[in-house]
């Protein structure tokens, strides 16, 4: 028997999706959340195992909660996103239920129960994203977002996890492993410069030689330069051709 939450400040998206779960006699409805006061409290009790997560909520977002499930439940975010919005939600490997939810769609999001994804340790992880997509990130320090690829500026690698600087200056430490972000991240307009640093060649702004071994690479947004093996050059050069630009 599987244990739900809904948590959505609407009382006719909450019952709309009440209706729907009674045709599923293998699930039961422990609790229907308004606010995100109740939420917070609510989802530190552990006694479920699905929660219906509205996007928009007032005083928050749904992904402020995200961090205070329990590691064992899964989350269906509930959202009236557009197609834009939507398409984060599939390559980023998240399920959700587009408003007005249909029954079919929610059978489907119960079918798929199970452990949430790690992107440190996918096998399969998700499919290679666009320039313009947007991309989800856990961080260490408990909080969930969706930022645009554009806003990354550099990546450095801490083992399994990750140091995400934004341009803004903001930095996100993730559990998310190189070996992932190269494989989703999308080409030529990324590219590994150092063993443990990736670019992206939007923000690049020039280089000079440090050593015979290395350059010191200038991006828009940081405010020191990068360091650059040699080793990396030839295949930095290469995609900064196919963008357009020159080492």
């Amino acid at each position: 028997m599987k244990r739900i939450l809904i948590i959505d400040d609407h009382a006719p998206a909450r019952a709309a999706l009440r209706a729907l779960l009674v045709g599923h006699p293998d699930i039961t409805m422990i609790a229907e959340i308004e606010t995100m006061a109740e939420a917070e409290s609510r989802l530190r009790v552990g006694d479920y195992d699905l929660v219906f997560l509205d996007i928009e909520l007032r005083g928050g977002t749904g992904f402020d909660l995200v961090p205070l499930v329990r590691p064992e439940a899964r989350v269906v975010f509930v959202t009236a996103y557009d197609q834009f919005a939507i398409r984060a939600f599939e390559i980023n490997a998240l399920d959700y239920l587009l408003k007005p939810v249909r029954a079919a769609r929610l059978a489907e999001a119960l079918r798929r129960m199970a452990p949430a994804p790690d992107f440190s340790v996918l096998p399969h992880p998700p499919a290679r994203m666009a320039p313009d997509d947007l991309i989800y990130l856990k961080t260490g320090a408990g909080t969930s977002c969706f930022v645009a690829l554009t806003e990354l500026v550099l990546i450095e690698a801490d083992e399994n996890y990750s140091t995400v600087h934004l341009s803004n200056g903001t930095r996100l430490f993730v559990r998310r492993t190189m070996k992932v972000w190269e494989d989703t991240l999308p080409a030529p307009h990324f590219a590994r410069v150092h063993r443990g640093t990736i670019i992206n060649l939007a923000r690049y702004r020039g280089s000079t030689r440090e050593t015979r071994e290395t350059l010191l690479v200038q991006c828009d947004g940081l405010a020191e330069p990068v360091r650059a093996s040699f080793r990396y050059l030839p295949e930095l050069r290469t995609r900064l051709q196919a963008i357009g630009r020159q080492l």
